[in-house]
């Protein structure tokens, strides 16, 4: 396979009217203050602008949360209950004396009640941070007392299970409010109980005012060796995300939209919760883990339209073979998008070849609060690229003069260097929480360095080759671990691929990868043997890994990227860092 081919579009593969047709038309007359003007209330209040402006209209009584669950049937929620519900628990906070500022903490899984806590606290101008609801109780003690969380939002069980006996180390703590998992009342001693509160209170309530610039949300990311960093967010950031939910996405009115993020994740707040409701779509939650054989049911019995993945859920159900996708239908369903981690060709063609549509990766960070690089739908796409920049953004390639310490962009295309983002968009974060300095550093000259090296071609689009501190430097070689990963992926046999550098005394490091296999497929030497032959083929010598490992599967955070620093660690016996976001890991 050819995974350097275009995949070009016709008219047959928009089967509605992108939003976004022409490309440099767009880019050209785009202004972010034209864009705001589009949000009736110019974007100073995501809750506003999410749910309430949506209650006195046709939008109403529509559904805007679906929420699935194995085990009862779907709840819907409409916009007009969404309107109610949040004003019951900003009134809860009102009540509790919970100021504009404050921040609230929400430990739950995909249920109701941690959508209508997290935009009722908006409405409120409490500051929220979702985490994931797997997070062991260290990580969450961290993070309570990184943000000075005032009040938390979680279940009985979680509270029982993870925080009851840490509470002492969380001063900050004032209010903790309990989801009885069983639907009913909860009576621990020291914590409130979330129905009650929500029984006893008004569904009237005056929106706290606040301007573009007041914080809204607190997103942590995972420390590579110390603490977590808290990345601030403002109110105004939802003028992003309305145009990458119309740009990137390309989302219509009558769409049936799914995010599989958790909004533990900020893709699972962005574009699970905001995006969406922006644009008054209706939007499929499924409250369970993984599985094949639901999500494709999902996608055919909910008519899903939009769908925004992961790269691993793609590997995952890569993995489960073409034959399980055969027994589903989605004529519905026109348009797949991934983020979280590059995307492999190999899955974009499968997206192609076995789903019908090709999987448009797409490039953000939590950082930048939205999505920047997109393959949108009216694109060509090249399998591996993260697409152009959306109307907007101004991306450039740039390197640093190691005399002179000044940034230079590079205008050849095609030449490696670090990922910039040109200042200037609403949902930029404003700060690492209580760490300036190593804010600061991230910008020079107006410009927002992503730590992620890339490449431009002649035509605009962006090419991943890792993460600056993931570059393996072999006999003079500068490898990304990416390009690695896609070669092993394209043979038959691997599942996914992660890749690092192995220190080694002649060539300063050597490229080792390890796999995780498919259906059907075996450890083996002949297998170890295999592989280095193929990656060698693909690669050139130089570049193909000299170690393969085989592991039943690779450490990936949450979020679905894979930890390459972890594989490091553990390959080397060095400190492990930050786990607390490793998926399945022991903080978990």
């Amino acid at each position: 396979m050819n995974t350097l081919s275009v995949i070009h579009k016709t008219a047959a593969d928009l089967r509605v009217e992108p939003n976004l047709l022409d490309y440099e038309k767009t880019r050209k007359t785009f202004t972010w203050e034209a864009a705001r003007t589009e949000l009736p209330g110019g974007g100073l209040n995501i809750a506003w602008e999410t749910v309430e402006r949506h209650t006195t209209g046709a939008l109403r009584d529509k559904t805007a949360f679906r929420f699935l669950s194995a085990t009862a049937p779907p709840r819907d929620l409409s916009y007009g209950d969404l309107s109610r519900l949040t004003n019951r628990f900003a009134n809860v906070l009102r009540k509790l004396g919970v100021a504009k500022g404050e921040r609230l903490f929400i430990l739950a899984g995909r249920i109701p009640e941690l959508y209508i806590a997290m935009l009722g606290s908006l409405k409120n101008g409490t500051v929220v941070s979702p985490l994931f609801s797997a997070f062991g109780p260290e990580p969450i003690a961290t993070r309570v007392n990184l943000g000075q969380c005032k009040v938390l939002v979680t279940t009985d069980f979680l509270y029982l299970r993870k925080i009851e006996k840490w509470r002492e180390t969380m001063p900050s703590l004032k209010h903790v409010l309990l989801i009885a998992e069983d639907d009913g009342q909860t009576n621990i001693p020291g914590t409130l109980d979330f129905a009650s509160l929500m029984a006893d209170a008004s569904e009237a309530f005056e929106i706290e005012p606040t301007t573009a610039e007041d914080m809204a949300l607190l997103h942590f990311t995972s420390g590579t060796t110390g603490m977590p960093k808290g990345a601030i967010h403002v109110h105004g950031a939802v003028v992003t995300h309305y145009v990458t939910g119309k740009y990137a996405l390309d989302l219509h009115a009558d769409d049936i939209y799914w995010c599989t993020a958790d909004p533990g994740w900020v893709t699972g707040t962005s574009y699970g919760i905001i995006a969406p409701l922006l644009h008054g779509v209706t939007s499929i939650i499924d409250c369970e883990e993984f599985d094949a054989e639901r999500w494709y049911r999902i996608l055919q019995d909910e008519k899903v339209s939009v769908w925004y993945t992961a790269p691993t859920a793609i590997r995952m159900l890569m993995k489960a073979g073409a034959e399980t996708t055969k027994q589903y239908s989605f004529p519905q369903l026109r348009f797949v998008a991934s983020v979280g981690e590059p995307l492999n060709p190999e899955a974009v063609w499968w997206g192609k070849q076995v789903l019908g549509l090709p999987i448009h990766d797409n490039w953000w960070q939590t950082e930048t609060g939205g999505i920047m690089i997109a393959n949108t739908p009216a694109f060509d796409i090249k399998p591996g690229s993260m697409g152009r920049p959306l109307p907007g953004v101004e991306a450039c390639i740039v390197r640093r003069n190691e005399t002179t310490g000044e940034i230079e962009v590079i205008e050849e295309p095609n030449t490696d260097g670090e990922l910039a983002l040109r200042r200037g968009w609403p949902s930029i974060f404003r700060g690492y929480l209580n760490n300036e300095e190593r804010y600061r550093k991230c910008f020079v000259d107006e410009l927002y360095l992503t730590g992620d090296l890339a490449r431009r071609d002649a035509d605009g689009y962006f090419w991943f080759i890792g993460r600056a501190d993931d570059i393996i430097k072999s006999a003079g070689h500068l490898i990304g671990p990416f390009e690695v990963e896609s070669a092993l992926m394209e043979h038959p046999a691997v599942a996914e691929a992660g890749v690092i550098g192995k220190p080694d005394p002649m060539i300063g490091e050597m490229v080792k990868a390890f796999v995780s296999l498919n259906k059907g497929y075996t450890e083996s030497e002949a297998l170890r043997r295999e592989l280095l032959g193929h990656a060698r083929k693909r690669l050139g010598a130089a570049v193909a890994p000299k170690e393969i490992a085989f592991l039943s599967s690779l450490p990936r955070t949450r979020s679905g990227k894979i930890m390459r620093r972890l594989l490091k660690a553990r390959e080397l016996g060095l400190p492990e860092g930050d786990t607390s976001t490793l998926e399945g890991g022991a903080s978990a």
